[in-house]
């Protein structure tokens, strides 16, 4: 596997790139589409500022990080699965979307420093909404835009790594 990951890593750099585009680009189409506001470049810039500006810019930035950050991470399941396609990418890949929403987005409150809890709500400090369970707070077609952006990030990697593994 160590072999296969060296010789991998150009395929990871762009694929994980454009799967992070692509999925990007999905969330928000539907957010400038009016069918949710989550924007997670935009919740991730928040962690390191509070200016609007910056957060964009910042969020997309470690968006980007972390979207070839999962690459990485699926190609080392393909690989020790030893087998890659657009299927196994796809559950991977709503897997993926469900923790996001299930897990993930409710614990925003208690690690962000600029998310307000539920229980307390906003606060000089915690001005941003909390997303609530699967980001409902966010918009009711927000889980379905979600696993669908993290459905074509996973099937693309699963097809694009399919010969790599």
């Amino acid at each position: 596997m160590i072999e296969a990951l060296g010789a991998a890593w150009p395929h990871i750099l762009l694929w994980g790139l454009v799967a992070t585009a692509v999925m990007t680009t999905i969330l928000q189409a539907s957010q400038g589409l009016g069918w949710s506001r989550l924007s997670l470049p935009f919740l991730f810039g928040t962690f390191v500022s509070e200016r609007h500006s910056r957060a964009n810019i910042a969020g997309f930035v470690l968006y980007t990080l972390g979207g070839w950050l999962f690459a990485l991470l699926y190609f080392l399941l393909f690989a020790s699965l030893g087998r890659a396609g657009w299927q196994l990418g796809a559950l991977f890949g709503l897997l993926h979307g469900v923790f996001l929403l299930v897990v993930f987005l409710p614990l925003l409150p208690h690690v962000h420093p600029r998310v307000a809890s539920e229980q307390d709500g906003p606060s000089a400090r915690r001005r941003l909404e909390p997303p609530g369970f699967m980001g409902l707070n966010y918009g009711r077609r927000t889980p379905l835009t979600t696993l669908a952006g993290q459905l074509c990030y996973g099937v693309l990697l699963g097809i694009c790594y399919e010969g790599l593994v």
